[in-house]
């Protein structure tokens, strides 16, 4: 049997090309993103309703979007960790969060966060299959962070987990926002994506990078100066000095996708508190 066609969707963020990707493998739609740039995405579906909403976690960039098609679309599922679910039914706690995070611009970012209804949710721990897809529980970049593998087409649906990178540029990005960035198991979750072998790394921020082990070498190596540079640094330095290197390496104009996709300052922040977590283990 064939491997079923597998399409990115550019929902176009803040009228942004290249910021924010869904993908669309078969009847499933991963990410379908935030609830902003809803009417760009059902324009990519061109009237098409997927089977299946599988989310690889719960950020509003990823996922905001998820309550609105679910009312449009009510026979559609909703596939999400564990540890996300609650949030995708009573997204109350997540909105707390993200406010603290985008404060007045929350509305103009993401848009109407609606809630999933219950019974309709899948809830995911790793080890599923979703037709044919293989879930994998992968954290670091979140502790409720899954992918997943299309062993047909040899191709990850990472999310973040495997960074930013702009098509068709090669810089790879680690995003870092709070609350729960884990950089050993996120090098741990990037070791597995490397066990699949895949031809085809699929990310949100933005598009297919089809070297895959180089692009997972690239992402080791920015986790580990980044994470450094954030326990040496202040965040205002820090901000600079990513800000410098990705216009560097990538051009002004390129470097604004990166810089939407992955906010320098929370970069910061969720690798700050990381430091802070884990210097206070040590302690106890």
């Amino acid at each position: 049997m064939p491997a079923a066609e597998i399409r990115p969707i550019d929902v176009r963020h803040l009228g942004r090309p290249r910021v924010i990707c869904a993908w669309l493998a078969g009847d499933v739609l991963i990410d379908p993103g935030p609830a902003a740039s809803i009417e760009t995405l059902l324009d990519g579906l061109d009237g098409f309703v997927p089977r299946l909403i599988a989310l690889t976690h719960i950020h509003l960039d990823h996922a905001g979007g998820t309550g609105t098609l679910a009312a449009r679309w009510p026979e559609v599922q909703i596939a999400v960790h564990e540890r996300g679910a609650r949030h995708m039914i009573d997204p109350s706690r997540l909105l707390e969060s993200a406010t603290r995070l985008y404060g007045a611009d929350m509305e103009r970012l993401w848009g109407e966060v609606l809630p999933v209804p219950e019974e309709r949710v899948t809830v995911l721990a790793g080890g599923e299959r979703l037709g044919d897809l293989e879930v994998a529980y992968t954290p670091g970049h979140a502790s409720h962070h899954v992918s997943y593998w299309d062993a047909r087409s040899r191709t990850v649906f990472a999310g973040d987990v495997a960074g930013v990178r702009i098509e068709p540029l090669d810089y790879v990005l680690a995003p870092t926002p709070p609350p729960d960035i884990d950089i050993e198991a996120w090098h741990n979750s990037i070791a597995l994506l490397r066990r699949w072998r895949p031809e085809r790394l699929a990310v949100t921020h933005f598009g297919a990078a089809a070297d895959p082990q180089a692009h997972l070498d690239r992402l080791d190596a920015a986790l580990d100066r980044w994470a450094a540079r954030a326990r040496e640094t202040e965040r205002e330095q820090f901000a600079e000095e990513l800000r410098a290197d990705v216009e560097a390496q990538c051009g002004p104009e390129d470097a604004k996708c990166y810089r939407q996709g992955a906010p320098y300052g929370h970069i910061y922040d969720g690798l700050a508190r990381y430091w802070a977590k884990r210097d206070a283990r040590i302690s106890t």
